[in-house]
């Protein structure tokens, strides 16, 4: 009778399409003063849709929402789901590794798993998370960043917490399989399905070397002085057609064809690539430490200039930047779909560019608004903005450097303003300003209730450090509640976004993980 009832919870346990987890979530630790703050700040509140509707749907990525860190492929930072009200939210918490462990972008396939990548010193693992527990039910590990062993070997792990490439931006397709480029410069469709036994496990489907094109002499564990050059590639993104773009670091811009593996790639001479980019229908939008671009492929597949519209990149790089230049991934927006917006590095007040897309249009007039946001001295951002409808949100990074920054109850100078587009695309104007002191997250707007949500930390004078989920009105920039996730370097998010899952749970990538938040009244 045993065995029958053993025979009998595994087939039960196939049918229903679950399994044992590969490895239960273990929460991460609070350090001290958890105790010493409110674990609940503000009023639940009351769902305000924002009028409009969201960016279309790209046929070649999973639905918008689930599909990479900026939630779609025009950037908007938008999610069609509600995100918590804050009525009686709950916090729980998955720890990664002994030490980092941080799970930046975070999709959802067809099931609702999330499906991550989490970077570790020993290499960046793709992992399936189930979204209610947060147990690992897969994992596949990928290859060591250079980064990493260099930081390791060289005592300057400021090294890790600028390197964006090796899968921090990926993208999920249609067909729920993650698209990456790892550390050796190769590009990887990966699937994930599961096994006869019920346990998932993830696949490499396809695999695309680039080394022909990128140059590969890294360091690495065999070979800690290398005397080649090594371009880390920092982004992938599929365009209408379905063709793979690719970015590195030092300028190369790229495609792969999935049907032929053909490669292409032309170099954008002293120029560098830290960010992701965007996608439209029209053509393919970056912005380099020097311009903006709009770009378009050729018969072969070779990438063209459509436009380039230089902007003001400062003097320097300001603390809370990775690289003197833009730190926005471009945001294809508006009502008619006719804009792209970044910020400039301006060394008073950084300032966010409002232009119009099209090939054809004059020089002259491509520029619709630049507006000076935030203090003076004290401004810039390393993060996308959120775009909805003519309406763009903007956050302030300015004194964020890496997890080691912000200790003994320290915060940044903070603050997030709202710019519509006139209608007239006359020009463009402030909506409001907020306080909120979101110190390196990419923050998110649910759609379905009108909130903005942002990863805290404000001041402490008992030098506690506390990190909260911060709710903001899209409509008017008011504070709504703040829920405290955890307190001490575990807790902070260096550079990770919100991400809102389709059954409403908030989930932030931190520093030993990934942390959720959900209502639970």
């Amino acid at each position: 009778m045993d065995r029958r009832a053993a025979v009998a919870t595994v087939l039960a346990a196939l049918l229903l399409g679950g399994s044992a987890p590969l490895v239960e979530a273990e929460g991460i630790p609070l350090a001290l003063g958890h105790r010493l703050v409110d674990p609940y700040e503000g009023a639940p509140g009351t769902a305000r849709p924002p009028a409009g509707a969201g960016p279309a749907q790209h046929p070649h990525m999973a639905p918008n929402g689930r599909n990479g860190m900026h939630a779609d492929a025009a950037g908007s930072g938008t999610h069609p789901y509600p995100g918590p009200l804050g009525r009686k939210p709950e916090v729980v918490s998955e720890r990664i590794a002994a030490i980092g462990g941080e799970c930046a972008t975070v999709t959802f396939d067809s099931g609702g798993r999330l499906v991550t990548v989490c970077g570790t010193f020993g290499g960046f693992l793709l992992k399936l998370l189930d979204p209610r527990s947060l147990d690992t039910l897969a994992e596949y590990r990928l290859p060591q960043r250079s980064s990493t062993v260099e930081a390791i070997t060289r005592l300057d792990f400021g090294k890790i917490f600028k390197d964006t490439s090796g899968g921090a931006y990926f993208y999920l397709d249609d067909r729920d399989r993650v698209v990456l480029a790892d550390p050796r410069q190769h590009v990887l469709r990966i699937s994930h399905g599961q096994r006869a036994d019920g346990g998932w496990e993830f696949r490499v489907d396809d695999d695309w070397d680039l080394t022909p094109l990128v140059p590969h002499d890294c360091v690495g564990w065999s070979d800690l002085l290398p005397d080649g050059e090594c371009d880390p590639v920092t982004s992938v993104m599929p365009d209408w057609d379905g063709r793979i773009w690719w970015v590195t670091r030092h300028g190369r811009v790229g495609t792969v064809d999935p049907a032929t593996g053909a490669v292409r790639a032309i170099r954008l001479e002293g120029e560098e690539i830290q960010n992701s980019f965007s996608v439209a229908e029209d053509g393919v939008s970056l912005v380099t430490d020097h311009a903006l671009y709009a770009f378009e492929a050729g018969p072969d597949g070779t990438p063209r200039v459509l436009w380039r519209e230089t902007y003001d990149r400062g003097s320097g790089t300001k603390p809370g930047s990775v690289n003197q230049g833009s730190g926005t991934t471009p945001d294809l927006f508006g009502r008619r779909e006719e804009y792209v917006a970044i910020t400039d590095n301006a060394d008073d007040r950084m300032r966010v560019l409002v232009y119009r897309r099209g090939a054809d249009v004059p020089a002259g007039e491509r520029l619709v608004c630049a507006v000076p946001v935030f203090r003076s001295g004290a401004s810039t951002t390393d993060n996308s903005m959120i775009s909805w409808g003519d309406s763009l949100v903007v956050e302030n990074n300015y004194g964020y450097e890496n997890p080691s920054s912000l200790g003994f109850g320290r915060s940044v100078v903070g603050g997030a303003t709202r710019i519509d587009v006139r209608a007239d695309g006359s020009g463009c104007d402030v909506v409001w300003e907020s306080d909120v002191r979101s110190p390196s997250t990419v923050p998110k707007l649910s759609t379905v209730n009108g909130l903005l949500y942002f990863y805290e930390k404000r001041p402490h004078r008992l030098g506690i450090d506390a990190w909260y989920l911060t709710a903001v009105d899209f409509g008017t920039g008011a504070r709504v509640f703040s829920r405290f996730t955890g307190t001490g370097l575990a807790y902070d998010n260096n550079w990770a976004p919100v991400t809102l899952g389709p059954d409403g749970t908030a989930y932030v990538g931190v520093f030993n993980g990934i942390v959720a938040v959900r209502d639970t009244g």
